[in-house]
């Protein structure tokens, strides 16, 4: 019986071992699954606070929470299922799926560009815009389409990392980055969105110093929001280029003689967001001529 007993033990905690082993690959699956994502991620993260301009801050939070949760149901119940019987049954779908994302990345992001230099309306002025009845749900069904769409690429980029994996693998790696993608996400959105708040409640304190980090709290937000959406914007043009270029086998950073190290990623970021700008701004293009002609 003690034999038994100390067999047992020794099969538990064999188990145990593998399945410690098991969470360490699925762990390092998904890490490496969200990073090559990031530089969507931060596009979406960029994006979102513009969703609840104009609204009460007692509404910022539960709209923030509306989204997540759309964000999550898109990213677990619709397309990880979608993508995961791709990868099963049409495999060859995977690439161009993921370089046809790539295409609306750089068009979303050469659309940016052209409509700031085109259009002279700032976030100040926005953000004096009435809001009518019924427009938060209008803003947060328009926030889940956007997510769908930024949620969409950065699963099948994800899943583009992990294909080698067995389906086990890449189920359980695909749902670890949709949580943390999504947590991450709506939790730095949230912060970013009730900084001001903090700002000015420090700024009421009696201490100096206190008041004197919540007034530059409160200053610097719009410049954070700039630059949130300017370094959002060139992610998606760094990460549409590069999907493009690399997944019909070129990498241009070797077109420099550069093949490893910070100097091969500066040039290949570089490159491949030189290369999603002009492929944007062409789609861009080709899409403001088909309009007129369907008016006619």
């Amino acid at each position: 019986m003690p034999g038994g007993l100390a067999a047992l033990l020794d099969d538990i905690a064999t188990i145990a071992k593998l399945a410690a082993a098991s969470l360490d690959d699925v762990s390092a699956a998904a890490g490496k699954a969200g990073l090559k994502s990031a530089g969507v991620v931060v596009d979406d993260a960029a994006v979102t606070p513009r969703y609840v301009t104009g609204f009460t801050p007692d509404r910022e939070l539960p709209i923030i929470w509306r989204i997540a949760r759309g964000s999550l149901f898109n990213k677990l119940v619709v397309i990880t299922p979608v993508i995961l019987a791709l990868s099963v049954l049409l495999p060859v779908a995977i690439t161009p799926i993921l370089m046809a994302g790539g295409a609306f990345l750089c068009f979303e992001g050469a659309e940016k560009i052209i409509h700031a230099l085109t259009h002279k309306q700032d976030l100040a002025e926005e953000a004096e815009e009435l809001v009518e009845p019924g427009h938060e749900a209008t803003m947060i069904k328009g926030a889940i389409r956007t997510d769908f769409i930024l949620s969409g690429e950065i699963m099948v980029i994800a899943l583009n990392e992990v294909a080698a994996e067995g389906l086990a693998m890449r189920a359980a790696a695909l749902v670890i980055v949709a949580i943390a993608i999504t947590a991450a996400v709506y939790g730095v959105v949230g912060l970013i969105v009730k900084m001001d708040d903090i700002g000015l409640n420090l700024a009421q304190r009696k201490l100096g110093a206190t008041r004197a980090l919540g007034r530059a709290l409160v200053q610097a937000m719009p410049k954070v929001l700039s630059a949130l959406a300017l370094i959002g914007t060139a992610a998606m043009l760094w990460v549409g280029g590069q999907i493009i270029v690399h997944s019909i086998g070129l990498h241009p950073a070797e077109w420099l003689g550069l093949h490893h190290g910070f100097a091969a990623w500066l040039a290949d970021v570089a490159l491949c967001g030189t290369i999603g700008l002009a492929l944007g701004a062409v789609i861009v293009g080709a899409l403001h001529l088909v309009k007129p002609a369907k008016a006619h």
